[in-house]
């Protein structure tokens, strides 16, 4: 293993602002001005386990030694026509909602009736060969240990305080009335988090 991922460690707090996707190279920018290539893969507790090149060696890193993270193209490109649909003037921010944490603060409070929008990048892989977009991984079965049994496993889903009803986001981008007021959280509609990786970049709009 390269002695570099073994020791460098990452800014996280500069990942949300950021698009996110797993289809090119994520580039770890270090302070003494080295780059680094290859994947982010999960984020847990201030360390990230990140994959150098395209097949290389996983590392675990944690958060001093990085100047930024450069994620790859492919999710910069334009979003769907319907994207904008949305009403303007909403404020918005970039989430990245790693796959092996059951729930990830967003930092944002929602109110009783207010709109959002949700735009969602990226794959997962939710246990062993297995692999989701947002909309979850097509005909899994349900599960009644998952926090929406009856949706599709490893999808993208959401709540509003604690503790509260989970909802459905997957690709959906249309508008979410809010019920009940609280800080947002972005999850994955799975039971078991340990063996999950990657994550989804979610743009909420509100």
């Amino acid at each position: 293993m390269n002695p570099l991922l073994k020791t460098r460690l990452l800014r996280i707090s500069l990942i949300p602002m950021f698009l996110a996707s797993t289809l090119s190279a994520d580039t770890l920018v270090l302070r003494d001005g080295r780059r680094v290539e290859g994947r982010l893969i999960s984020y847990e507790n201030g360390v990230v386990e990140f994959q150098e090149g395209i097949s290389g060696a996983y590392g675990r890193v944690s958060k001093d030694d990085v100047l930024s993270i450069e994620f790859g193209r492919a999710a910069q490109q334009e979003q769907p026509q319907a994207s904008q649909q949305r009403p303007r003037g909403l404020r918005e921010k970039r989430v990245m909602v790693v796959a092996n944490t059951a729930w990830t603060d967003t930092g944002i409070d929602l109110s009783s009736g207010q709109s959002a929008y949700f735009e969602a990048t990226g794959e997962i892989g939710w246990g062993p060969g297995r692999h989701a977009g947002p909309d979850g991984e097509a005909n899994s079965p349900d599960n009644k240990a998952r926090p929406i049994p009856n949706r599709a496993g490893g999808s993208l889903i959401g709540r509003v305080g604690t503790p509260s009803d989970p909802f459905f986001i997957g690709n959906d981008r249309g508008v979410f009335r809010v019920r009940g007021s609280g800080r947002l959280f972005l999850g994955i509609n799975d039971d078991y988090f340990p063996d999950n990786s990657g994550y989804f970049t979610v743009i909420v709009y509100y």
